[in-house]
């Protein structure tokens, strides 16, 4: 693991990280876990479209993504959903407007930094496609695609194209 240069308990320099998955320091054992991080993702649908985000920050700044981000502690998936949506697009929806699609795992690399995630992914049938940008530090854009016109090769994340590719391709 390359953003390690020192073991964070005794500052030694004779450690590991096999798997990335745990750091072993072989000078005092301490032993770090790099767990899973949980994320959502949100597939608004209106008609025969879908909305992609535009990023507006690295990790894959300028690729479409879907709306969405990390679980904060205490928080449940649909929850972090919702408060997502609120925070990105000034929507306020409810646990009960989303239907639960599936999970992906994903490579989030963030200031070289290897985190994996596991995305969970619902959807939302919107009444409309009139919708807006809340969080323009985060989000470019917003583009409504038609199913048929999708280019998976847009997409910034592994996991969004995975889903999107196997789920909403027609």
């Amino acid at each position: 693991m390359s953003f390690f240069k020192f073991c964070p308990s005794c500052a030694s320099t004779h450690f590991s990280f096999p798997d990335n998955r745990r750091f072993l320091c072989a000078d005092c054992g301490f032993t770090y876990y790099h767990n899973i991080a949980a994320a959502v993702a949100l597939v608004f649908t209106f008609e025969d479209k879908v909305l992609f985000t535009v990023r507006n920050v690295d990790p894959d700044k300028g690729k479409w993504d879907l709306p969405g981000g990390f679980i904060d502690p205490n928080e449940t998936a649909e929850e972090a959903a919702c408060r997502e949506i609120r925070e990105e697009l000034g929507l306020d929806l409810q646990p009960s407007d989303l239907k639960y699609v599936t999970t992906s795992p994903n490579n989030y690399l963030y200031k070289n930094v290897p985190y994996r995630t596991m995305d969970i992914f619902y959807e939302c049938a919107l009444p409309s496609d009139a919708i807006n940008v809340a969080a323009e530090d985060e989000i470019q854009e917003l583009v409504w695609v038609k199913r048929s016109e999708i280019d998976l090769d847009k997409i910034g994340f592994v996991s969004i194209r995975k889903v999107i590719g196997e789920q909403y391709l027609k």
